[in-house]
């Protein structure tokens, strides 16, 4: 079994973790939101301080590659790549949304369900895939405009399992009797370790140099409301 960092910052949480041979050897959790620039380094070293006191050394990097936070993404995505540039060491990427299913499947086990991974969005729109109980993926990821019908088709065929931090805008929407909605489900390090450890043995590593996030959707930055009316009554100054 071989010896993983596992790091996420998809979400608001942060999160890190150090495993061997299948055991968390270490892990550092953050739910607190908007400082993963200023604890994932912190995290991180924890990490390898504790893989270097247990005498082991790191095999490769797993991340969670998005869909996600944007600026998210792209710390946890670069402090991967350097960790692997510098060692020298494969780089494993896990979709955000299948370490939710991954991980709702685990702890909320429901005969014949679906699951269906959910990341917040904007207003109504979630970021969202749907896997059944042996965790293949039934519907692809998209960007859903939630409303009564989005998941219309297989509510109608059974139950359905929502979570993720998109699913709780969407608990008065769908409002069908085979949804289910399971809370406090997040994308976390350590839950990675199962996934990153079975792409380890079917070496399945990403291309370092080149390797980029899942966004999804490219970044749109937003400009204040009080610069464009600016703009609009004095567009020369």
């Amino acid at each position: 079994m071989p010896c993983i960092l596992h790091i996420d910052t998809s979400t608001d949480v942060c999160s890190a973790a150090l495993t061997n041979n299948g055991v968390v050897v270490e892990e550092k959790v953050s739910y607190e939101g908007h400082s993963h620039a200023s604890l994932l380094g912190l995290y991180v070293a924890d990490c390898l301080k504790s893989a270097k006191e247990n005498g082991l050394s790191l095999d490769a990097v797993a991340v969670s590659s998005g869909p996600g936070s944007y600026t998210g993404l792209r710390i946890g995505v670069s402090m991967a790549k350097g960790i692997c540039f510098g060692l020298g060491i494969p780089l494993i990427s896990v979709p955000t949304l299948e370490l939710l299913a991954s991980t709702a499947i685990r702890n909320y086990p429901e005969n014949d369900a679906l699951y269906c991974a959910m990341l917040d969005a904007r207003r109504m729109e979630v970021y969202a895939a749907i896997y059944n109980q042996r965790r293949e993926q039934v519907r692809e990821v998209k960007a859903d405009i939630v409303t009564a019908e989005t998941y219309a088709p297989y509510l109608n065929e059974g139950k359905v399992c929502f979570f993720g931090n998109g699913s709780g805008k969407c608990k008065s929407v769908i409002e069908h009797p085979n949804a289910v909605f399971i809370p406090d489900v997040h994308p976390i390090a350590a839950q990675m370790m199962s996934l990153a450890e079975e792409r380890y043995a079917n070496r399945q590593f990403e291309d370092v140099a080149y390797f980029e996030p899942f966004y999804l959707k490219e970044f749109q930055a937003t400009i204040a409301k009080n610069k464009v009316l600016g703009e609009v009554l004095h567009p020369h100054k």
